[in-house]
């Protein structure tokens, strides 16, 4: 290779990387969709497994009922 090209292909990704970064571009958050009936699963599960108190249970039961009010 030499000097010439090396230059224009160094050129080139320099154009093509600065092309990639731009300031106006949004990173959405992944949509999840998990049903309330699968969160109640999951919470339960995980009372079951030890991970929750009764008392952090029955908050978080609470929690993912009210927000479908």
């Amino acid at each position: 290779m030499n000097r010439s090209t090396a230059y224009a292909t160094a050129v080139i990704a320099v154009v093509l990387l600065s092309s990639c970064s731009s300031a106006t571009t949004d990173v959405l958050p992944p949509t999840v969709s998990v049903s309330i009936g699968q969160q109640l699963i999951d919470l339960k599960k995980a009372k079951d497994a030890g991970a929750l108190s009764e008392q952090q249970y029955q908050t978080q039961v609470r929690r993912v009922i009210d927000s479908v009010r």
